[in-house]
């Protein structure tokens, strides 16, 4: 249902078309069953719901309930082993031993073998020992507290315009998505294939993901202008990967699609035959994907089958890429230099090292061709180079690199560190090109100081889907007395045993502590049990109380055994906070503070750290997967490499929405907002989410629209 995806993506409820009448009743209990959840609903929302009649008020209720709570996690029963966690949670091997004593009185001799123990052959050992209504019996009610979370929902317009305003921004991002944006981006362009189409369609996948749909309902194809675009929607149509990082089982094509696709690309090479060049990269995948288009019983689209030539290796065709790189192997880097002009992102992706490499004769040449190509870069590539260049001063502890996919791995850093009067000279040529591409503000400009050290998104891969996630890098204030941190997963169709457990890590980034599986208490954390299967799904939990020793908490969740994050039903993580007197069970959706999905490619998933700063502690987003075994992954045997990724990601600068924010200030009136008072006139206004009294007329940039703030 589009409407309850609406809801998530943007908090804001589209308006119903029902019959009018008096849905008074149904309004005053959606607005007590949203603050069960953490929610609440503005006045015009309640006006509106209130004015429908019974019925249509009754359904846009459902769907507004319904939609929340799947945004926290509150659509799944999330029990815990020990029944009266956070208290009553034995040690670890008292607990073991317990069980072992249990299978000897009954017998189970199978759980010991070969001079060890067997805990998934112990009687009651990682399994629910109890319902979930018998935990909730168990815990009093949760005392609501002043710091508990409020999200505020709006009216929208009606479904249609709302999936449509939706759908025109996605589409027309400038900034990649991930996996959840592009699936609503796929869902969204299927409902508004007949209406208004985006102007400019920047991000190829999403032109990809616009293109399948067309080639599926047989409209002409947009924004074609290479053949790697024809590759991304011949893996797009086939339920493969736009991205390209895996390949695709290409599916059959009917003639009218094959004639479509050969038709785009004879248009392409013809307009441009150097566009030869981005055969080779992807020759194999051109080669499979000729087996199911039959290029040779088309003989009237002669330029698409040189395509297929190229990438069956019977005529050559050099990459842009490929010239630049022979010349850096003749140690010609300012010819490579001026090679790569003719395309200026790769140009700016390759400027570290072309300046690296540039021996002092050549270094001027290199800084003009990467000074010119500034102007016609795209701004998400300018935004990127000016976050590196930042942190090129010195050399890296560590140098983290972190793939499309979210997987991370660790190495040395051997770079040299550029000069300081070149990142000097850089960061003034890319602020002035920034700030000049900034859009001049219209209306006063009101900013939430939570927002200003949000990471700008110029990647959705770098973030996963949910509820109040923000981008790797990003960094959020930590308020309660106690962390609660929990993990859910489903299984699809074999046994899977997941592990959330935490770290802690000193200073210097050394162990301090573990809690897992393993070891239920370290100096006041303690583990809700563990569940070693999830037929109907499972939680486990963590409690960190704030006073805990140690400079980093950083939680992890491990597959010990059975299906991927990718294969799962459904797998998520997040984290709670509260005070010590709140009490309650142990999930409550009112203070859950953040959701993220599980969906990496991974054994090892990470998706936070909480660092000490100052007096409090600080969030601090990683969305990270690392490899890990194919089973039997623990905590106590990845600490070193968990530590190397936390301290790269921490020692690097990341550029923020503050970065923007300053651009502006030297030609607009920016107010940082109080929380309280909101200025009469129309604003701009920039925070995490919109407050209920904008005056009418201004425009609100939160979480789900930052990304419309990065240059075009």
């Amino acid at each position: 249902m589009l409407e309850k995806l609406i809801i998530q993506k943007t908090l804001r409820v589209p308006a119903s078309t029902g019959a009018a009448g008096d849905g008074t009743p149904v309004a005053r209990q959606l607005d007590a069953v949203l603050l069960d959840a953490g929610f609440s609903a503005s006045r015009a929302l309640l006006e509106h719901i209130g004015a429908l009649a019974p019925e249509p008020a009754m359904d846009l209720a459902a769907t507004v309930v319904s939609a929340v709570r799947e945004l926290v996690g509150d659509h799944v029963r999330h029990n815990a082993y020990f029944i009266g966690f956070p208290h009553d949670v034995p040690d670890t091997v008292e607990f073991w031993v317990e069980r072992l004593g249990a299978a000897v009185l009954t017998g189970g001799g199978d759980a010991v073998f070969s001079g060890g123990v067997n805990l998934l052959e112990l009687p009651g050992y990682g399994t629910y020992q109890h319902t979930y209504a018998e935990l909730l019996a168990a815990h009093d009610e949760l005392i609501a507290g002043a710091g508990d979370r409020i999200t505020l929902l709006h009216l929208g317009d009606t479904a249609e315009v709302e999936a449509e305003r939706l759908y025109l921004a996605l589409a027309g991002s400038t900034t990649p998505h991930g996996e959840a944006g592009l699936e609503l981006l796929s869902r969204l362009a299927l409902a508004c294939a007949d209406g208004p189409q985006p102007d400019d369609i920047p991000v190829r996948e999403n032109r990809a993901v616009l293109n399948g749909i067309r080639l599926v309902l047989g409209r002409p194809l947009v924004a074609v202008d290479t053949t790697t675009d024809v590759l991304r929607l011949a893996c797009q149509v086939s339920g493969g990967d736009v991205s390209l990082m895996a390949a695709t089982r290409f599916r059959a094509f009917r003639r009218p699609e094959r004639r479509i696709l050969l038709a785009a690309l004879n248009e392409v090479v013809g307009a441009s035959p150097a566009k030869l060049g981005d055969v080779g990269r992807y020759a194999e995948r051109w080669k499979r994907l000729g087996e199911r288009l039959h290029p040779h019983e088309y003989e009237q689209w002669p330029y698409a089958q040189q395509v297929f030539a190229v990438a069956r290796g019977e005529r050559k065709a050099r990459s842009l890429a490929g010239r630049a790189e022979a010349a850096i192997r003749d140690g010609a880097i300012g010819p490579a230099a001026s090679v790569l002009t003719a395309a200026p992102g790769l140009l700016l992706r390759s400027a570290d090292r072309l300046l690296r490499l540039a021996p002092a004769s050549e270094r001027a040449t290199v800084v003009d061709a990467v000074t010119g190509a500034l102007g016609s870069a795209s701004g998400r590539v300018l935004c990127s180079l000016r976050e590196h260049v930042g942190n090129r001063l010195t050399p890296a502890s560590a140098r983290m690199y972190a793939s499309r996919s979210r997987n991370a791995w660790v190495g040395p850093d051997r770079r040299a560190p550029l000069p300081a009067e070149l990142v000097t000279e850089l960061s003034a040529r890319l602020d002035a090109e920034i700030s000049a591409r900034l859009p001049e503000p219209e209306r006063p400009l009101v900013v939430d100081p939570a927002v200003l050290d949000v990471a700008l998104p110029l990647s959705g891969k770098a973030a996963e889907g949910g509820f109040a996630v923000l981008p790797r890098g990003s960094r959020a204030t930590v308020s309660g007395e106690l962390l609660r941190f929990f993990t859910y997963w489903r299984q699809s169709s074999r046994r899977t045993d997941y592990d959330l457990s935490v770290l802690l890590l000193d200073d210097d980034y050394h162990t301090a502590g573990q809690v897992s599986w393993t070891n239920y208490h370290h100096g006041g954390v303690v583990h809700s049990g563990d569940i070693t299967e999830a037929a109907d799904g499972a939680t486990e939990f963590i409690d960190v109380p704030l006073s805990v020793r140690g400079s980093f908490v950083v939680p992890q969740v491990y597959i010990y055994a059975g299906e991927s994050f990718d294969e799962v039903a459904e797998s998520m993580f997040g984290y709670q906070t509260r005070t010590r007197e709140q009490r309650g069970a142990p999930f409550d959706a009112r203070t859950v503070r953040a959701r993220s999905q599980l969906r990496g490619q991974g054994r090892i998933a990470l998706p936070m750290v909480f660092a000490r700063s100052g007096d409090g502690w600080q969030a601090v987003w990683l969305h990270l997967y690392l490899r890990g075994q194919p089973s039997f992954n623990r905590v106590e045997e990845n600490t070193f490499t968990t530590a190397d990724r936390v301290r790269a990601l921490m020692e690097r600068d990341y550029l923020t929405v503050s970065y923007l924010v300053d651009r502006w200030r030297s030609r607009a009136d920016v107010t940082t907002w109080d929380g309280a008072s909101l200025p009469d006139e129309p604003v701009t206004y920039i925070g995490i989410e919109a407050p209920e009294d904008l005056p009418e007329g201004s425009e609100a940039y939160t979480l789900d629209r930052l990304n419309e703030l990065i240059p075009a």
